[in-house]
């Protein structure tokens, strides 16, 4: 057995990951250029998306993994009331908030010898 024998997995594994993708990239691309800035349609979009991420970051927090799943739940939760004030003390720049959240986080699991 060569050593690409076993790669031909993990071709198909990116192709169809980029193919399924990719195709909703597309027709997001084609179908947002036909919408008006203020329609439902778009607001409805930006709704599920927010909801979408929101979910994400209360699952990260609620019920973490790996490192996460050792640190309290108040470290947690005051990494991301930090993020969120230093975000809009910024003048709502993500980055800011992103690296905030985080720095809290990590610190916070230094001093408590994670």
């Amino acid at each position: 057995m060569t050593v690409l024998e076993g790669w031909w997995a993990y071709v198909f594994i990116a192709i169809a990951g980029w193919l399924a993708t990719d195709i909703w990239r597309w027709l997001g691309v084609l179908a947002g250029n036909r919408l008006r800035e203020d329609s439902e349609a778009l607001n409805w979009v930006r709704a599920v998306a927010t909801a979408l991420v929101a979910a994400v970051i209360a699952k990260l927090i609620l019920y973490p993994t790996g490192v996460l799943e050792q640190s309290p739940l108040w470290l947690r939760l005051g990494a991301v009331a930090a993020g969120a004030v230093a975000f809009f003390i910024a003048r709502q720049k993500p980055a800011i908030g992103i690296a905030t959240a985080i720095g809290v986080l990590a610190v916070g699991l230094y001093a408590l010898g994670f």
